[in-house]
């Protein structure tokens, strides 16, 4: 288990924790016990948009080496043409 998953678990076990003291009937306010939940919720996403940005940035790169190998093919043949 990754670091951010273990963190996004407590978070939401935190959460959960937080709504049921507060419908038993306790300290927090029902906006903190939404507020552990959003926080998870934002730290999930960050990850899932830095590994979406990885995987574009290897994408991007590899169509850039296609492209210039496939460049440099019409190159060669334009010039086996003349």
């Amino acid at each position: 288990m990754k670091i951010q998953d273990i963190i996004l678990v407590i978070f939401f076990i935190s959460a959960v924790i937080f709504v049921v003291w507060y419908i038993i009937g306790g300290s927090p306010t029902f906006e903190q016990a939404i507020l552990i939940l959003i926080l998870g919720l934002v730290i999930s996403n960050t990850v899932n948009i830095n590994g979406l940005k990885i995987k574009l940035n290897s994408y991007i790169k590899n169509n850039n080496e296609k492209f210039n190998a496939l460049a440099l093919d019409f190159k060669k043949h334009v010039a086996h043409k003349k």
